[in-house]
């Protein structure tokens, strides 16, 4: 079954926590501090990979998560890190998150991009040795994971799309010079999915993609051929296939006009390409007269006649359209880095929220005066105290980060 297009949920793996534990050491009443970190939680990571055709297994299994990281342990041992997932996506899939921000275009074999980051191990009590605390019973929880949809939607990679409507032949050029094999029958509709073939003649190759058939509205979504438009997008050349059989509610003519009005619907961009006009079916009676009616050449693709002349017109354009336009490289998204914190009114309270805000109270226990003042010092140094005075916060007030309550205290001193 081909799927071109689904909704994934991918989940990063949490961070570990840290641990806070001692060594007996004569002459130190807590001992030597030894908790080690936790480990990392593991990335999720979409990759383009060319031995997967389709998005099948995602609409399958929508939800995917990477490792999560172990927890630190005494004698100073650091959690092992969660194992990062990696998703082979078809090349030419392009990711988008849930507000549609285009992610990555992922064109090219390996090409990869990081959709979650995995959440942060927590530090150990013995990473916060310092000529301030020479035996600090603090430890930091781990970081959770991010997590969040994407949409996955396949282009097709073809240098050509075989475009025409229903019960056209398509199907039956690309089996004929390709090792393509669609389903054919005599009804409309024969093909319900894209097929991807490998032409390749006279020392000469290209790759041709035969598009389900279009009818007249088709941009606007009816019939099927408007799920598969996007499929043209990458094409460099249209090869528009007309059928002149009396079977065909429209003529030649009339074919041409609605298949080229859709494409200019649907995309403007992708109706200025190079196209090549061809009239299948010459093997039928009077087949060849609506071809010299309209200046076009005649095919078929059944018997064979006039397809070597059109395969080399259609790598003609192909080449052609290869050296105006290189190939286009991939595309991943670099996100500006945004405000690491926000501070906004909750009912009768001040919302603070931010991974860096999070981070910086994430203490295994908080009751821990030690622990308390770290939290304050990093919030200082962060700005919370600033940005919550000239939000109106004062003294008193109730703060909330996550699932923390604590009042406002507004503290000038820096974290050492």
């Amino acid at each position: 079954m081909f799927v071109d297009r689904v909704r994934v949920n991918l989940r990063a793996g949490n961070g570990g926590a840290g641990v806070a534990a001692f060594e007996r050491v004569k002459g130190r009443p807590k001992g030597r501090p030894t908790g080690g970190n936790g480990g990392a939680g593991g990335s999720v990571i979409l990759r383009a990979d060319p031995s997967v055709a389709s998005l099948l297994r995602y609409q399958r299994k929508p939800h995917h998560s990477a490792g999560d990281g172990t927890h630190g342990e005494g004698d100073v041992r650091h959690g092992r890190s969660g194992d990062d997932l990696v998703l082979g996506v078809p090349l030419g899939t392009v990711v988008r998150d849930d507000e549609g921000v285009l992610v990555a275009d992922l064109v090219e074999a390996g090409q990869q991009v990081v959709t979650v980051h995995g959440g942060r191990g927590g530090l150990g009590n013995a990473a916060f040795v310092g000529p301030a605390s020479r035996a600090p019973g603090i430890a930091e929880q781990g970081e959770y994971g991010e997590q969040a949809w994407f949409t996955l939607e396949l282009k097709l990679l073809a240098d050509a799309a075989l475009i025409g409507f229903p019960n056209a032949g398509k199907s039956t050029f690309i089996a004929r010079v390709s090792a393509a094999k669609p389903k054919i029958a005599d009804y409309p509709f024969t093909t319900l999915e894209p097929n991807l073939g490998v032409v390749s003649f006279d020392e000469r190759e290209f790759v041709l993609a035969d598009i389900p058939g279009l009818i007249e509205g088709a941009a606007e979504g009816k019939g099927l051929g408007h799920e598969f438009l996007r499929h043209t997008e990458r094409a460099r050349v249209l090869v528009i296939l007309l059928d002149p059989a009396p079977t065909q509610e429209n003529p030649p003519e009339r074919q041409l006009e609605i298949l080229r009005d859709e494409i200019s619907s649907y995309s403007p961009e992708l109706a200025a390409r190079p196209a090549i006009v061809l009239m299948n079916k010459s093997d039928l009676p009077d087949g060849r007269k609506p071809a010299e009616r309209m200046g076009v050449a005649p095919i078929s693709a059944m018997t064979g006649e006039g397809l070597r002349e059109a395969l080399h017109a259609i790598a003609d354009l192909v080449d052609e359209a290869e050296r105006e336009a290189p190939a286009r490289r991939g595309y991943i998204l670099h996100r500006p880095l945004g405000p690491s914190f926000t501070v906004s009114r909750e009912d009768d309270a001040w919302r603070v929220e931010g991974r860096s805000v999070e981070r910086a109270v994430a203490f295994a226990d908080l009751t821990l005066l030690e622990a308390a003042d770290l939290a304050a010092r990093r919030l200082a140094r962060l700005g919370v105290d600033e940005a919550l005075t000239e939000a109106g916060a004062v003294e008193g007030d109730e703060v909330r980060i996550g699932d923390l309550a604590f009042e406002f205290t507004p503290d000038s001193s820096e974290e050492e």
